[in-house]
């Protein structure tokens, strides 16, 4: 066999990886709730269901026990991604199995295990991405991976509803609908195992004591706990109560949310630290201790923050603005964001793949980056024309499977190109740090490093989302989205200073 078809077989053995982590988001989320719903179940209790998923935010915790902890028995990450997603095809036969309406407690215990699993498998996918992509690979191969991942999303977030409408689907409750999905996790394993091309890396740390590590995990774990309990029941109602005493209209009420939240993480990142050091969490305080003595570190780890920021605070509330301030129909917003939108973020990650093959991950970061913070001039343009500045277009009825609309819809013209060139160089943006993170990581601890850098990259999305909510009515949407092209500027000036660096990682001189 060629190098060239060998290569190609390395590519898209990620597709269906993609696909096996997109498949089990919405079982946790949109889908369980329309299964709740049906069982006509409260809607407390769908809410407070909803907790199911806190695995996904968590999941950088033991992250490293499966870095230390390796099964050998089919390769290198290939038996964790095994194992993970056998387990996760059982639970979803079990859920199958399961009744929401007469045995809740049983059925959110399901849920939390298979929210457990699905971020595990996350873990593992990405970790087994990252060995086995060369540098020159990973622009393309992320992209895949993105395309399958959508593609999972759609089939268990989009299909599976139409399998379960009663009126225009087919008809299929929801017990036969996680049936079918346990199934097809069967046949990903079966692929996992039988397909996805072997790796072989030594490790290059010194293995800790299995018990060390173990123990280490639980004081973590107890550490964010403890973290979590004082911001909750001290920080943040004791600034509540300044913010109400400052301002009894309860105008700075979301300001000391935010602004215990990071007191809340000051605190408990310090103290989980330190924990980790005393304890001996030796396989995390290894992957930390190698990523941190690489040369502009820090700087790496605070471009990741800042690279997607300008997009981010702009998207958190873009639905809002469409709907109540440019007035369009919720209707037109979901055909534009969720028929067209997503496809145009897999044609994004794809294209911007395709071109980091050529143009290299310093260019196509820049490249990028330059057109994630253009492409809210579309929006900028929304709140200064209004619709109606490009025409409108009548899209009709099309049913494509994967894909659908079930009836004739208005389609307004600005809004159409805004959301499709905001969806594409996002799409771009997002395969290219997801390469920059794979190179990063070294390959003894890529569950690890990839995890925590991971974390990093949506740690934007968390604290910009609020504060987007507090200044958008004060200054107005048009100095809105010119705030938020200017937000993205300190990650692209921070680029230009780590050109050489990243340059080096291109070509894999700082990789061990």
């Amino acid at each position: 066999m060629t190098y060239s078809k060998i290569r190609l077989i390395r590519l898209f053995s990620l597709l269906p990886l993609g696909f096996a982590s997109g498949l089990p988001l919405a079982l946790t989320g949109q889908a369980m709730q329309a299964w709740l719903t049906q069982e006509d179940l409260d809607l407390a209790t769908i809410g407070f269901l909803s907790l199911v998923a806190l695995p996904y935010t968590f999941k950088f915790l033991w992250a490293p026990l499966m870095d230390r902890f390796e099964p050998n028995w089919l390769g290198r990450r290939r038996s964790w991604i095994v194992a993970c997603q056998l387990a996760l095809a059982a639970v979803l036969l079990a859920m199958a199995g399961s009744n929401p309406g007469s045995n809740l407690q049983q059925f959110a215990v399901l849920a939390t295990l298979l929210a457990f699993l699905s971020a595990s498998q996350d873990v593992v996918i990405d970790a087994y991405r990252t060995d086995l992509l060369m540098p020159s690979e990973r622009g393309l191969g992320s992209s895949l991976a993105v395309f399958g991942y959508r593609l999972g999303m759609i089939v268990s977030g989009g299909i599976a509803f139409i399998w379960a409408d009663p009126a225009s689907g087919w008809n299929w409750n929801w017990s036969h609908v996680y049936n079918l999905m346990g199934y097809i996790m069967l046949g990903l394993a079966v692929y996992s195992l039988l397909v996805l091309p072997k790796i072989v890396i030594p490790t290059q740390m010194k293995l800790s004591k299995p018990t060390t590590d173990l123990i280490g995990f639980i004081a973590v774990l107890l550490t964010v706990a403890t973290g979590y309990g004082i911001t909750n029941h001290f920080i943040e109602p004791g600034l509540t109560t300044l913010g109400l005493s400052l301002s009894p209209e309860g105008q700075l009420k979301r300001w000391m949310q935010l602004l215990s939240l990071l007191a809340g993480l000051l605190i408990t990142v310090p103290l989980a630290t330190l924990v980790t050091r005393r304890i001996g969490f030796e396989t995390l305080n290894a992957a930390l201790d190698q990523f941190f003595l690489r040369d502009k570190a820090m700087g790496f780890l605070i471009f990741i923050v800042l690279y997607k920021l300008g997009d981010a605070f702009a998207g958190s509330i873009t639905t809002p603005f469409l709907i109540k301030a440019a007035a369009y129909s919720q209707a037109e917003v979901g055909v534009v964001n969720k028929v067209i939108g997503i496809w145009m973020t897999i044609l994004g990650a794809l294209l911007g793949g395709t071109l980091m093959m050529r143009l290299g991950m310093y260019k196509s970061l820049l490249l990028f980056g330059v057109l994630q913070m253009l492409s809210n001039l579309g929006f900028y343009a929304i709140a200064v024309l209004g619709r109606g500045a490009l025409g409108e277009f009548t899209l009709p009825a099309f049913d494509w499977v994967i894909i659908s609309l079930a009836s004739d819809s208005q389609v307004d013209g600005l809004l159409l190109l805004a959301v499709a060139v905001e969806n594409i160089t996002g799409g771009m943006g997002t395969a290219a740090i997801v390469a920059f993170i794979m190179s990063l990581c070294n390959k003894s601890f890529s569950a690890t490093q990839y995890a925590l850098l991971s974390a990093f990259a949506t740690l934007g999305r968390v604290w910009v989302g609020p504060m987007a909510g507090v200044l958008a009515p004060g200054t107005g949407w048009p100095l809105f989205f010119l705030l938020s092209m200017l937000l993205a500027v300190p990650g692209l000036l921070l680029l230009l200073r780590l050109q050489p660096k990243i340059n080096a990682l291109e070509t894999n001189v700082e990789q061990t």
